[in-house]
């Protein structure tokens, strides 16, 4: 099995996570990652309040016997949802793994560690990372440009951020966006991260709770087949092609105000993305990995061929040309 110093600390078998999804990190997803030996995430306001939480924790737990986490993703809002009351329902619950994202996770920091619990933040850039790792997170997560979401507003490419923040971090480095096999948990462990992150990948398996029009829509599509909206705004997603995501890549093109295009992006649409498979209904998140994504597996044999698949490439044509160098060299 592929070890590493991520794997060891958070007691999983092998090094791949299942972020927290909006809408996806659900129990019988994360509970199918961590049967798997990998490491998945609840996302904790896909759940409508704290009660439903604590809830949907004891659901996964009904399903798996193995480690898994919650994410917890802090951002700026008119109307915040009560943060400390998830937190604190992940704290009640015995949850010993959580991931953050969006805003620094100071203020959340001291509750979780007093409570024992190790906390990965995901980070869009080394400086970010640098300052998680001081606040003391016991990992990070990298997202490069390639990723889902919000990639931040640097538009660095994994191959790039990936080394940068190994050679400024000393907790354990996941990289994420773009990564899909083995060949990018390969690459990614060759630049020194300890594990990867994968959403658009776990989402298109049996097990993901999104509809089976929009697994296949990821298979169709190619890692051309995403926009890059909020640009003008300060705030980049990238999210799937769709007449939504072209309409409002459309409407940022003349210059507007979020108000502008509100309607278009809310969050009940994209919902509804994934809960009815109406593939133009709203927004939905989706990374250029989908160029890779060929099948709807399980998850388990997902993870099982990404990792029998990666250690045959580790021992067989990486170990080969490092062979015929020394035997060109001698």
């Amino acid at each position: 099995m592929l070890r590493t110093t991520f794997t060891e600390a958070f007691g999983i078998d092998h090094p791949i996570v299942q972020g927290g999804m909006m809408w996806v990190g659900r129990a019988e997803l994360v509970a199918a990652v961590a049967n798997s030996g990998a490491l998945g995430f609840l996302t904790a306001l896909t759940q409508p309040t704290p009660e439903d939480l604590v809830k949907e924790i004891a659901r996964t737990r009904e399903l798996t016997d193995k480690p898994f986490g919650v994410n917890l993703t802090i951002l700026p809002s008119i109307t915040p949802p009560p943060y400390a009351e998830y937190r604190q329902a992940i704290i009640d619950s015995g949850i010993k793994i959580v991931e953050t994202a969006g805003s620094n996770p100071v203020d959340h920091l001291p509750h979780l560690k007093d409570a024992g619990i190790k906390v990965i933040h995901k980070c869009t850039s080394v400086r970010h990372a640098v300052k998680a790792e001081l606040v003391g997170v016991d990992a990070v997560s990298i997202d490069g440009f390639e990723c889902a979401g919000h990639p931040g507003e640097d538009d660095v490419a994994g191959l790039i951020l990936i080394p940068a923040a190994t050679r400024e971090l000393t907790i354990p480095v996941i990289a994420s966006g773009g990564i899909a096999d083995a060949r990018g948990l390969v690459a990614a462990l060759a630049l020194g991260a300890d594990g990867v992150n994968m959403g658009t990948r776990f989402m298109c398996t049996a097990e993901s709770p999104v509809a089976q029009a929009v697994k296949e829509q990821i298979v169709a599509n190619t890692e051309r087949d995403t926009k890059l909206i909020f640009r003008s705004l300060k705030n980049t997603a990238r999210v799937a092609t769709n007449a939504v995501s072209t309409e409002v890549a459309e409407i940022e093109k003349g210059g507007c105000e979020f108000s502008d295009i509100q309607h278009l992006v809310s969050g009940a649409r994209g919902r509804t993305v994934f809960e009815k498979g109406d593939l133009d209904a709203g927004i939905w998140t989706a990374g250029q990995s989908q160029g890779l994504i060929h099948d709807i597996p399980t998850v388990a044999a997902l993870v099982s061929r990404m990792v029998t698949e990666a250690e045959a490439l580790i021992a067989g044509r990486l170990s080969e040309m490092t062979d015929m160098r020394v035997g060109a060299a001698s």
